[in-house]
């Protein structure tokens, strides 16, 4: 039997799990052979993934589930895990999906850069191999141009993709100030927001990917619900934008006079 790892006490792997299918078993435990603690906010699945989650965790005291009745969106469900990190002392938390498209096998490294340095994010800039939807990877070019526009090019690799190490109190801050960032517009407003926060990123290369249907694979993405969705975010974004503006501007000139 593989030894798990020692139990960190600063970072955890936080997974937000909502109707994941048939890879959430062996997301888990790809993300266990490589963390402890890893924790699942079942965010109100009714596939009875919950059910399978919690047995796995019955056997495993490096593994918690953490289910939410109802289904609330991706950004409530990092919320409540990071909320209750925090209260347990916890500094940072690497977020991935439950559905096997993130690379479990870099939780090392991304959480190494994280202790070099504690005060940045660490966003992996997602490596897409050739079956990945033509639709998916050139319409996320959008939201990233609007997301580096909004952030004066501090360096947002990508705005969307979810595995990456958030430091948590200035992300909870964020969230608690405001309603937004709860569904799918959790990833690209949290990485504006802390930027505007004073956050840096630090970018890493990490691949995805896409499985189909009969590959086990599950998308929750819905083409005009989640676009509109993200129209609404970067339209609030960029008058936050605007009014920030001048700060912006000041941080980026000392930046590069430093």
């Amino acid at each position: 039997m593989t030894a798990m790892p020692d139990a960190s006490s600063s970072h955890l792997v936080l997974i937000p799990s909502y109707n994941p299918g048939a890879k959430v078993g062996e997301t888990v435990r790809a993300a266990r052979a490589q963390w402890t603690p890893v924790w699942v906010v079942v965010d109100g699945s009714n596939d009875g993934s919950s059910e399978l989650l919690r047995a796995m965790a019955a056997n495993d005291p490096g593994l918690r589930v953490i289910v939410i009745p109802e289904n609330r969106g991706k950004g409530s469900a990092v919320l409540a895990g990071i909320s209750q990190a925090a209260a347990e002392g916890f500094s940072h938390a690497l977020t991935m999906d439950s559905d096997g498209q993130h690379p479990a096998d870099l939780i090392p490294a991304f959480m190494a850069a994280s202790q070099a340095k504690p005060a940045a994010m660490v966003l992996g800039k997602p490596v897409f191999d050739a079956d990945a939807p033509a639709l998916r990877v050139n319409g996320r070019k959008v939201s990233n141009g609007w997301a580096n526009l909004e952030t004066l090019w501090m360096g947002i690799g990508d705005s969307l993709y979810g595995f990456r190490v958030y430091p948590i109190r200035p992300l909870i801050k964020i969230m608690q100030a405001n309603r937004f960032m709860r569904r799918f517009d959790f990833d690209p407003e949290a990485v504006v927001r802390l930027c505007w926060a004073g956050v840096k990123p630090v970018n890493l290369d990490a691949p995805v990917r896409y499985f189909r249907a009969d590959e086990g694979g599950v998308s929750h993405f819905r083409y005009l619900r989640d676009n509109t969705l993200l129209t609404w975010m970067h339209t609030r974004l960029f008058l936050g934008f605007l009014m920030r503006l001048p700060v912006l501007i000041w941080r980026r000139l000392s930046d590069s006079s430093s």
